[in-house]
């Protein structure tokens, strides 16, 4: 019997000698036969269920299979929905772009970012396109810019080639470096100086001028 990608092997199909054994209700019955305790569960008309097979003797439980199998089915589920998938999407544009473009691929980018996924913007140049890279750079900086309350900078890959590539995340992702604990500012300590040693009888000692 499978659930997911995991075995579960029960009353037959259990087949070393002696299991570690758990009853209907919990209670802890010990190490005795897997033949007793098939036996057994069925007196109560339940299933022998290993539940852990990594340990010696692996430990059986006197249970419902299907309930057993159904559980296990949504404890999977459940763990699947709380993995969230991250997806690049690509934005392209070149330089000359008009402006109701720009606004589609900039409109498209924040609903991107803002249901969870990283945007790839690619500036692209044609040609000799290429010689006006700081048109481009101007762009993707209004395009910083325009986003910025949603989205922050990932990575710069510069210019590769013939294209601009940035990497946009989620604002608020990307985790900050732990500022540098500020130096101590220690004080050298004062240095008492030894008092005079006092005068011999009957000489006065000298007057600090």
């Amino acid at each position: 019997m499978a659930s997911g990608n995991k075995r579960v092997r029960a009353n037959e199909q259990i087949r070393v000698p002696q299991i570690r054994l758990i009853g209907s209700k919990g209670e802890q019955i010990g190490i005795i036969s897997s033949k007793d305790a098939l036996q057994r569960a069925r007196d109560e008309g339940l299933d022998l269920v290993e539940v852990a097979g990594n340990v010696n003797p692996p430990v059986c439980r006197i249970l419902d299979l299907g309930k057993y199998i159904y559980s296990l089915s949504k404890k999977e589920k459940e763990a699947k929905k709380k993995q969230k998938v991250i997806a690049v999407k690509e934005v392209k544009m070149t330089f000359k772009i008009d402006d109701h473009d720009y606004q589609t691929k900039l409109r498209n980018s924040r609903k991107f970012i803002e249901r969870g996924d990283k945007v790839k913007l690619t500036m692209f140049f044609r040609g000799r396109e290429i010689t006006h890279v700081d048109l481009g750079r101007k762009l993707i900086a209004r395009f910083i810019e325009d986003i910025s309350d949603v989205a922050e900078v990932e990575r710069n890959e510069g210019l590769e080639g013939n294209a601009i590539h940035m990497y946009f995340t989620p604002k608020g992702t990307i985790k900050k470096p732990d500022a540098p604990a500020a130096a101590e500012t220690r004080t050298a300590p004062s240095v008492k100086r030894p008092d005079a040693p006092p005068a011999a009888p009957g000489v006065k000692p000298p007057s600090s001028k």
